[in-house]
């Protein structure tokens, strides 16, 4: 039996009653799968990742793995990137469409960005951070974060595996290429995949366990189950559980059934 929590970003309310819901069906040391995007758009990032490393300093059989939204933070406060290629609209990690300003308000940078549209061939481009005491410029920004996100949460972020399998479960942020080896899968697919994925109807052997795509519940396919409820657009977290190839969604009232939609 193992559980596994979709993506989170930052609702940390919802993580806590997630794990309490599990704690409730499987015991304090259940074994969970987190599913990645742990930051961005919800208020509070920062206890999502303390969460995570306090359990995992902890002992607790826990596997997060690793998201789009967490590798553009670490990105950014590593590099000072603000765009990444996967993302067609150009838009900056610190737009709130994105997230990126909520999670640097977590750690508390709050602030008010101001973009150049467009600038860098098209891309929105941080000009100026207002703060309440200050105006920071984007190095400037850079540099305080830097100053802000514990070494700990840089840490965890860093090294987050792309995967984790079992014998009949592989999970994933996005989801695979279909078609392709697990050993020449490219993380671009594994953090962003959707095209080519989503609409694949074949069996790839084992069961796919993501997020990333934000449903209105979490949903089973048949070859791939998507737990991804929204909860970064306010929506629930619905944690499940797995027993061989069987799942069912965690709720106040206990097991539901997630079956293979028809």
């Amino acid at each position: 039996m193992i559980y596994a929590i979709g993506d989170i970003h930052g609702q940390k309310g919802q993580l806590d009653r997630a794990l309490a819901l599990i704690e409730n069906d499987g015991g304090p040391d259940a074994q969970i799968v987190f599913l990645g995007d742990y930051t961005d758009r919800g208020p509070d990032s920062r206890g999502i990742l303390q969460t995570l490393i306090e359990g995992l300093d902890a002992g607790k059989p826990w596997h997060p793995i690793k998201g789009n939204h967490d590798k553009m933070f670490h990105d950014f406060v590593t590099q000072g990137a603000e765009h990444d290629d996967m993302i067609k609209s150009g838009l900056s990690w610190v737009n709130a469409r994105l997230g990126g300003r909520q999670t640097l308000a977590s750690y508390g940078l709050d602030g008010e960005p101001a973009f150049l549209h467009p600038a860098n061939g098209g891309l929105e481009t941080l000009s100026s951070y207002d703060m309440e005491a200050r105006t920071l410029s984007a190095q400037e920004l850079v540099l305080q974060a830097r100053d802000a996100v514990p070494a700990s949460h840089i840490a965890l972020l860093a090294h987050l595996p792309l995967t984790f399998e079992t014998e009949e479960l592989l999970f994933v942020h996005a989801g695979i290429r279909p078609g392709v080896p697990m050993a020449h899968q490219k993380q671009e697919d594994l953090i962003w995949i959707r095209d080519g994925w989503l609409e694949d109807t074949r069996d790839h052997g084992k069961l796919v366990v993501h997020g990333h795509t934000a449903l209105e519940h979490p949903e089973n396919y048949g070859n791939r189950v998507n737990l991804d409820g929204g909860a970064g657009y306010g929506r629930p977290l619905v944690p499940a559980v797995f027993e061989g190839r069987d799942c069912w969604a965690l709720t106040d009232d206990g097991r539901m059934p997630l079956h293979p939609a028809s």
